[in-house]
């Protein structure tokens, strides 16, 4: 019998209840659940109070008869500020399972290996209509696919840009990522996700990560579910440093929600554990749930955010700023200053900047730029781009605002009146490495062919009448 127990948190965690709208709806029949707060933290979660060893980590016999399993996110000599691992106490340990099989069917449409034979470089502006919602049954695995991506999850190095589209929760299995994390930004239709570590509900507005390794399922609470997904290889993401902004701003680390221990102790005949590896999927027969964690401490953990919580910055005199004042996270190189992976918004905020163009400025990027748009409309495209669609302006690519964007905004001359950019939530996953496209996101039918369209109408407004007259006042106030 399923058996969901009060919880104790052990130590000075906090423990917020965290209420979302709506959730009533939820299969649980739940409104409330419980979160730990904090990035980076060490978290520690008791579903049974004393499940947790007191002392040391791997005791001879475990509280309650539990078994002590580690999983580490990174290698066990990482300097300390970088180690990540948690310590699971489960009623049966991960072990335990048939071995592993190549999936069938077969999924088609995953990939890690970015190389001439499963991918295409292009340096054309791409973009990307909505896609669809199945109209056959299909889970958030079968509904997962890959845009692009670069590098190799085997050279844990790289990154890959995923969409997915979902009409049914998983059933009877869970979803092992072995090749890297996931950092999920749904766009239509919640998620109620059951990890090792606990319950998170995710709507859109909203990202989790899920980090390489943790078994997951995905209930869709909503009905058809649709969003982004970026993966990194053999990194994690981390906040980004705030630099001459301060100790405050951005993303708070006190609105990063971890859950808290949850598990069923129930008999699963052909349980199925769904595990990618290097871009295939294998599956493995187990007669017992994986959420069967009573107790956990450490800081390798899920986790989500609510990104209307983000502090943005912007300019407040001249210029538009770069967008990367406004990273959510980052996946860093060895390099300093260099992403592998950003994830950038551009949420609701005033526009006061004086003889400024506002909107975005055009663009050539030695970084690699992805875009996709959860609610509203972005800024620098007035028509064309639609929540749930995607863009990609690859490296040295130009882009920048449409016609119709720029002609409204210079239209309308020397007014200066402050204005706020409302109900949108756009967002980039922005990357040092260059992506490689993959032929069914080319060969789509959601493939907008239309796109260079939009920059078509732009016109030159070039006039050098009276530049003698201003070379002439330039000079006279040089001497």
């Amino acid at each position: 019998m399923s058996q969901v127990i009060s919880i104790t948190i052990l130590g000075i965690i906090q423990i917020l209840r965290y209420k979302l709208p709506g959730l009533s709806d939820v299969s649980t029949g739940a409104k409330e659940f419980l979160y730990q707060s904090g990035f980076g933290n060490s978290f520690s979660s008791e579903a049974i109070q004393g499940a947790l060893p007191q002392g040391q980590n791997n005791p001879l016999v475990c509280p309650f008869g539990l078994y002590a399993e580690q999983i580490s996110g990174t290698a066990f000599t990482a300097p300390r500020k970088l180690n990540q691992r948690s310590w699971l106490y489960r009623i049966k340990p991960s072990v335990t399972h048939e071995p592993f099989k190549p999936r069938t069917p077969t999924h088609k449409k995953l990939v890690s290996e970015f190389n001439q034979s499963t991918s295409s470089a292009t340096p054309t502006q791409l973009r990307w209509k909505p896609e669809e919602i199945p109209d056959s049954p299909t889970d958030f695995i079968d509904g997962l696919y890959t845009i692009c991506g670069a590098g190799s999850s085997f050279l844990r190095h790289g990154f890959a840009i995923h969409m997915y589209s979902a009409n049914k929760s998983m059933e009877n299995c869970a979803f092992c990522n072995a090749d890297g994390d996931f950092l999920i930004v749904p766009e239509k239709g919640r998620l109620s996700i059951t990890t090792e570590c606990g319950k998170l509900h995710v709507c859109p507005g909203e990202i989790v990560v899920l980090p390489q390794g943790f078994r997951f399922s995905i209930d869709l609470p909503d009905g058809p579910s649709r969003g982004y997904v970026a993966e990194v290889f053999g990194t994690h993401f981390q906040l980004p440093d705030l630099g001459p902004i301060g100790a405050n701003g951005l993303a708070a680390t006190r609105d990063f929600l971890v859950p808290t221990a949850w598990f069923e102790d129930e008999v699963h005949p052909g349980y199925i554990i769904v595990q990618k590896f290097g871009g295939e999927l294998f599956t493995a027969k187990q007669n017992f749930s994986p959420f069967n964690v009573v107790a956990w401490h450490g800081n390798y953990v899920p986790y989500k955010y609510d990104l209307h919580k983000f502090c943005p910055f912007n300019t407040v005199l001249i210029d538009h700023g770069d967008p990367s004042v406004n990273t959510v996270l980052t996946a860093p190189t060895d390099k300093p200053g260099v992403a592998l992976l950003d994830f950038v918004i551009f949420p609701p905020r005033w526009l006061v900047a004086e003889h400024t163009f506002r909107p975005p400025y055009y663009h050539r990027n030695c970084m690699s730029e992805f875009m996709g748009l959860i609610y509203g409309k972005y800024e620098a495209k007035a028509d064309g781009f639609l929540p749930g669609g995607a863009s990609l302006h690859s490296c040295m690519t130009p882009h920048g605002p449409d016609t119709n964007t720029f002609e409204t905004t210079v239209g309308h001359g020397t007014d200066e009146t402050p204005s706020k950019i409302t109900e949108t939530m756009a967002f980039m996953f922005e990357s040092s490495l260059i992506p490689r496209v993959c032929p069914w996101a080319l060969e789509s039918p959601r493939m907008d062919h239309n796109y260079y369209q939009c920059w078509m109408g732009l016109k030159s407004h070039f006039s050098h009448e009276g530049s003698d007259c201003y070379n002439k006042e330039i000079q006279s106030k040089r001497s």
